[in-house]
């Protein structure tokens, strides 16, 4: 079947032709600067579409582009098939956002400009294709491709263990990418197609060589390593700690993305027998991520490390979330499967904000350190605001996207998961605590004399911060803007739960 509309293939790409234009023909900073936003606001413009232009009424799989047998000669059957549905439409909107800002606050990048720019629109190409690839293969080629602007992006431009940080981060996303290759490689012998769409009826009919749960496992790894879960967390508070600010944007407000995408993509629509099995184990995991990270995070003096730390405690309520599908109690719930797409989204926008507003006070202030921070929001109201209203998100204050996704999960968990539901709510007492600790210590108190210096963010500055925060605001004001078109397609992957009460979001 061949079908080209070509918006998705225009988004994808759009990025990787701009990083290609960058290095074979700009010449001049600045004129690099200019032609990278030019880029990524077509790209936003483009994602707002694709987001807009989904149709909540119509076919589950929209805007498609598809050719069989792409690459020539081979035995393999791969097609070039894209398409968005209700779950991928809100993340390429975050992709495309989060693209957008991150550029505008790279503009402070001195250092081998051309490069960096090239590294980072190809990033985002990864990241899109990611979300809209529906051949397995693709999927694949688009997860891996992720690697190699990360890795270069934070071994040349970061800073402090950068080198070590870089590598660890590769290592950890090998690994997990490992066992998804040979997870989908069994999937291909068994029933003899990629196609992501087909695939949980021909698993549904028994066809695996291997049993189900071994498969499932392989596959569920690399989602894990990716999201991350405790154990295999410890890449991401070096790589964030260690990557330039606009980069650290990238992997906590889309990169871990992937790995809650993947499950729920793959984990849950495929194997829907297996997670039966397995929502114990899971909802377990998501737990001790909620009250592991944010104990963690209490004890941290760095306000970079704090935020990535704060990051693995939030990507908990997802897979709890995740979890909730299918419980010991016998009932699937849409409700907390859609809390945990909106937690993705709005842990995006929340944590990208974080870490641009943790880059500027550095950028000003010469020191993440919290002890010697302090009396800054009356040099820099714009940025103390911005934090402000980002830390009250994080912690699920009513009015801001975080409370809606927080909410939605727990209600969607408790009917299954009692008592982790309320450990996991527990942990937003603890996000109090850091949060506002974070901001009185950081922001307010007395006035220190080596900051009277310092500037709040320039005009330019202030455009991702706006754009952010409104975000934030917007999706906590009238959350259906999003939780309408996840709805849709959560209620499509829930539905091979036939055996269990569902729980509908309504």
């Amino acid at each position: 079947m061949e079908e080209f509309s070509g918006l998705l293939t225009a988004t994808v790409f759009l990025p990787l032709g701009g990083a290609l234009l960058i290095v074979l023909f700009l010449r001049g900073d600045q004129r690099v600067r200019y032609f990278s936003s030019v880029i990524v606001l077509a790209e936003l413009v483009l994602s707002i579409v694709v987001f807009s232009e989904y149709d909540t009424n119509g076919d589950r799989f929209q805007h498609v582009d598809r050719v069989s047998n792409w690459i020539p000669d081979s035995a393999l059957n791969v097609e070039y098939f894209l398409a968005v549905d209700g779950l991928s439409a809100p993340l390429v909107l975050l992709t495309g956002l989060l693209g957008f800002c991150a550029v505008f606050a790279s503009f402070g990048i001195r250092h081998r400009v051309r490069e960096y720019f090239a590294w980072l629109l190809i990033l985002q190409t990864a990241v899109m294709g990611v979300f809209v690839s529906l051949d397995f293969i693709l999927f694949f080629l688009m997860w891996e491709l992720e690697l190699l602007p990360m890795f270069f992006l934070i071994s040349i431009w970061g800073s402090g263990r950068k080198e070590y940080s870089a590598m660890k981060f590769l290592i950890f996303t090998f690994l997990g990418s490992g066992f998804m290759l040979v997870g989908i490689l069994v999937i291909f012998f068994s029933v003899g197609t990629f196609d992501m769409t087909v695939l949980p009826a021909e698993i549904e009919a028994g066809k695996l060589i291997i049993p189900a749960v071994a498969v499932f496992t392989l596959l569920i790894m690399a989602f894990l390593i990716k999201l991350p879960v405790w154990p295999f967390h410890t890449w991401l508070p070096d790589a964030h700690t260690d990557a330039p600010t606009a980069v650290s944007v990238m992997l906590a407000g889309v990169l871990l993305k992937m790995g809650g995408y993947g499950m729920i993509r793959v984990s849950v629509e495929m194997f829907p027998d297996v997670m039966m099995s397995a929502g114990k184990i899971l909802v377990t995991l998501g737990v001790i991520n909620v009250l592991y990270g944010a104990v963690v995070t209490i004890r941290q003096t760095d306000l970079k490390r704090l935020v990535a730390f704060s990051s693995i405690s939030h990507m908990g309520y997802v897979l709890i979330g995740i979890s909730s599908v299918v419980g010991a109690a016998g009932v699937a719930s849409s409700v907390g499967l859609a809390g945990s797409a909106m937690q993705m989204f709005t842990h995006g926008t929340i944590t990208g904000l974080l870490f641009l507003l943790v880059g500027l006070i550095y950028d000003k202030a010469h020191t993440r350190y919290i002890p010697d921070l302090g009396g800054l929001a009356t040099r820099m109201p714009i940025v103390a605001t911005g934090f402000l209203i980002a830390g009250m998100a994080s912690l699920g204050l009513p009015g801001t996207s975080g409370f809606v996704s927080e909410l939605l999960i727990f209600l969607g968990t408790f009917p299954v998961w009692k008592l982790a539901t309320l450990l996991g709510a527990f942990g937003i007492v603890l996000t109090a605590g850091y949060i506002l600790w974070t901001l009185q210590r950081s922001l307010f108190g007395p006035q220190i004399e080596r900051f009277e210096n310092v500037r709040d963010a320039s005009k330019l500055e202030m455009l991702p911060i706006a754009v952010l925060v409104a975000s934030i605001l917007i999706v906590g004001i009238y959350p259906a803007v999003i939780s309408d078109v996840f709805k849709t397609g959560v209620e499509e992957i829930i539905r091979p739960f036939v055996g269990t009460q569902v729980l509908e979001l309504k």
